[in-house]
């Protein structure tokens, strides 16, 4: 109710002098947005009071940045309305589109898919839970059947043998193997990966040997290469 109320008052200082030109947004009105316990008449006025046409859709990116909000948003959406305001632990970028390729280095980002602010906040909170050093940009409209990933209770995934024997390599003087099997698992080749890692062929092979044994799989085979991906990946969403 607090927050509401901040917002309410925030807009109609607003609503008075019109939009504000700038990027960076007031927070509250930006959380009015995207919570999903507003009702659809406060989120219209905050879209509206932040700019944003109603005809319009309006996407969500949530994201971990070394560079300030702003900048990172009028790169990915340089010629249309924007907003960015940080939210507790992480930062909010509300826009009508997004160019994924733009993101500069240093930007871990998940891109909601809805065209409604509050159910694309969800999904882009997931897509940033999948976001790794060799993927630091996730669309939730490319994790498809992964996304339910993030569904999986947290007491089960700890339970599970293979993602407990990826806990124990992480835990490890080993811990670069995950560095390593992340890339296969991205590449499904040993020569690739290599080269991803700049390591000659058989520093790779023998790396993958002995995370195998760990691991007690075949990373060879088909099957084994989808348990060990969905190993680390469900890893790392316990981590994230």
């Amino acid at each position: 109710m607090l927050l509401e109320r901040l917002a309410i008052a925030a807009a109609a200082v607003m609503e008075r002098y019109g939009p504000a030109r700038t990027t960076m947004a007031d927070p509250a009105l930006v959380e009015l947005a995207i919570s999903s316990d507003s009702d659809e008449a406060a989120r219209t006025r905050a879209l509206r009071l932040l700019g944003f046409a109603a005809d319009l859709p309006v996407r969500a990116v949530a994201l971990q940045s070394q560079l300030p909000l702003d900048q990172v948003a009028a790169l990915i959406c340089p010629a249309r309305t924007v907003k960015a305001a940080p939210l507790a632990d992480v930062g909010v970028i509300l826009a009508t589109t997004v160019d994924q390729t733009r993101f500069p280095a240093g930007v871990r980002a998940g891109i909601g898919a809805a065209e409604s602010p509050e159910l694309s906040w969800q999904q882009a909170r997931t897509a940033l839970r999948f976001t790794t050093p060799h993927r630091p940009t996730v669309p939730y409209a490319e994790l498809g059947a992964l996304a339910l990933l993030a569904q999986v209770p947290r007491d089960s995934a700890h339970d599970n043998t293979d993602v407990a024997a990826i806990a124990r390599i992480a835990g490890s003087p080993q811990e670069v193997d995950l560095e390593t099997l992340e890339a296969y698992c991205v590449t499904g080749s040993l020569r690739r990966t290599a080269d991803l890692l700049h390591l000659h062929h058989s520093s790779v092979a023998r790396r993958l040997e002995r995370i195998g044994k760990t691991l007690n799989i075949e990373l060879t085979e088909p099957t084994g290469l989808i348990r060990a991906g969905l190993a680390l990946t469900t890893w790392r969403l316990l981590n994230n």
